[in-house]
């Protein structure tokens, strides 16, 4: 398997829809700008539907990849290792945060078990059908997951992603509830990006302590003399040094990305999920939002490698899609602002009447913002 075939799969969302998009912006009551970035919002997603005006984002779903890492017996994280199947439990139960908002919002969560290191029969079999392997290795001494275990996962994600936009999902919300993940990730982060272990290095979701912290630090810094031989190849990194859940969130992306299905981002896990990604295919970043400033310094160096600039932060460290899926309702605020709000008395049957001349320089400028910056 070889996710660079995705560079040729992936294309950006329609830079001339996006145009039309901005002019019709120029002509609505409302002065251009004064939404500030609520503007972006909508047009970018006039660009991934290829709609103007822009539709309603009436069919979201929240997606969360689950596993255990085995790099979590080193006492790096601040929950017992192989204890990922209670935060998927809490979830199913309505007891966490994020199956609180999404009750609140009235958005469906879909939990996939990856990788979680518990007995199947704790869970309902919707969930842990999916399982390529119980736990994933400690990625400080030993891969992760072999090769074939790395691709079935990588497939895994990409099969979700297949039946997500099948069903007529319009907006991902997405997250991880996994132990020892963040670990992982920071792996990924800092190999990708050419970066020591202290500098990416952080607390957590559930927070850990001073001493915990220079475990997660030392085991990061080991891990990375494993990933960086293998930098070459993302499903060979993955195998190394992410995890089964790590694998599938990565192939969730790309093939999101193929199905031009937008999604928003949560913590450092999909953010060092989607780095793997933009590493095989450079236009998938334009399909993603990032949903939240969780915190974690590598889910910054990540994101700043990506050009994404996340769209809230209130400090939430919890993790599990929560700060992504409080992201949401700015995002289809921005899409009702740009298809309800009416334009200004006489744009409408210039352009219809065949005599906005003038109206082309707007569309013009527009035109060099849109090639300047492709993403929101």
């Amino acid at each position: 398997m070889n996710l660079d075939d995705f560079s040729d799969l992936i294309e950006r969302p329609d830079g001339g829809v996006r145009r039309d998009a901005e002019e019709r912006r120029e002509r609505l009551l409302v002065p251009p700008g004064s939404l500030g970035r609520l503007d972006e919002l909508g047009e970018w997603l006039s660009a991934a539907q290829q709609s103007v005006p822009v539709k309603p984002v009436d069919r979201p779903r929240v997606v969360l990849f689950a596993g255990d890492h085995g790099v979590a017996e080193l006492d790096v994280s601040g929950r017992a290792a192989g204890s990922a199947h209670e935060l998927v439990r809490a979830v199913l139960d309505g007891s966490s945060p994020v199956a609180v908002l999404a009750r609140r919002f009235s958005v469906p969560v879909r939990v996939v078990d990856a990788g979680l290191d518990c007995d199947p029969e704790l869970l309902p079999e919707a969930v842990v059908r999916h399982r390529v392997r119980r736990g994933s290795g400690r990625i400080d001494v030993e891969d992760a997951l072999t090769a074939e275990e790395a691709e079935r996962a990588v497939r895994l994600g990409m099969r979700i992603a297949d039946e997500e936009a099948d069903s007529g999902t319009d907006l991902v919300v997405l997250g991880d509830l996994s132990v020892g993940g963040t670990t992982a990730a920071s792996t990924l982060i800092a190999a990708l990006c050419g970066t020591d272990a202290s500098v990416v290095t952080g607390r957590g979701g559930a927070g850990i302590d001073d001493l915990a912290w220079m475990r997660k630090c030392a085991a990061i810094r080991d891990a990375l003399r494993r990933a960086r031989p293998v930098l070459g190849d993302q499903v060979e990194l993955l195998a190394a040094v992410g995890g089964a859940d790590l694998a599938a969130t990565t192939g969730f992306l790309l093939q999101s990305a193929v199905r031009r299905m937008p999604v928003v981002l949560d913590g450092v896990v999909s953010a060092a999920c989607a780095l793997v990604a933009q590493r095989a295919a450079f236009r998938a970043p334009d399909w993603w939002l990032a949903g939240q400033v969780s915190g974690e310094p590598a889910q910054a160096k990540a994101l700043d490698r990506m050009a994404l600039t996340p769209l809230l932060d209130h400090g939430l460290t919890v993790g599990e899609g929560s700060g992504a899926l409080l992201a949401l309702p700015l995002v289809q605020a921005a899409a009702a602002l740009a298809a309800e709000l009416p334009e200004r008395a006489g744009e409408t049957e210039d352009v219809e009447g065949g005599e906005a001349g003038d109206a082309a320089e707007p569309g013009e400028a527009a035109e060099d913002a849109a090639e300047a910056g492709s993403t929101a």
